[in-house]
């Protein structure tokens, strides 16, 4: 598969550095020429510009802050994007910009899924995802069939489970649930106990 990430940060080092691991081709596009190119290097990827890597291939992982995500996608009809931001305003760790996949979505007329925004950036660069014998799930959101199984599919190249949550209008539950899991975990409580299974 074909990954364009606009970004250049931990998030398009970590992602793209496990798809392209995974062999996927994958282009990183920040503002820096330079640091997309160090990048690009770094991981196995190509280096270009955001709008190289929104016009990429099969699906957009959106790498940026949330402030900026609707800036950078601009017009994108069609495109399978991935939106693994989040809005939550530190130190408080509620959201700052509550919906922001359904804006990007509304803005850009993509077929946004809101995925891989739950789990801190450490946990997507440790060497394996699987925690206690099983495979790390991930939650998605979109109204896109197809383009939910796209984001499945990177996913499942990365070692994990995909998880359809529901709808992109339930993206804003999931991007509530990730402020309020941060700040129980940068509290010191284990996130996981607060959600044990029932066997």
């Amino acid at each position: 598969m074909r990954i364009g990430v606009p970004g250049s940060g931990g998030m398009a080092d970590a992602l793209g550095g496990r798809w392209s691991g995974a062999g996927h081709e994958v282009l990183i596009g920040g503002r820096s020429r330079e640091r997309s190119e160090a990048l690009a290097t770094k991981v196995g990827a190509v280096a270009g510009t955001p709008e190289d890597a929104v016009a990429f291939g099969d699906a957009v992982l959106l790498a940026v802050p949330a402030a900026v995500a609707a800036e950078v996608l601009g017009q994108a009809p069609g495109r399978v994007v991935v939106d693994c931001t989040n809005s939550v305003v530190p130190g408080r760790f509620v959201l700052d910009e509550p919906r922001v996949a359904a804006r990007l979505a509304e803005a850009s007329g993509a077929h946004v899924v809101k995925a891989f925004n739950l789990c801190h950036v450490d946990v997507w660069r440790r060497p394996s995802l699987a925690f206690e014998g099983r495979p790390l799930g991930v939650p998605m959101c979109g109204d896109s069939a197809d383009a939910l199984e796209v984001v499945g599919e990177l996913a499942r190249s990365t070692g994990c489970v995909p998880v359809h949550a529901g709808l992109l209008e339930r993206a804003e539950l999931l991007e509530a649930t990730t402020a309020f899991a941060i700040g129980l975990w940068i509290g010191g409580a284990d996130v996981r106990a607060v959600f044990p299974t029932t066997v």
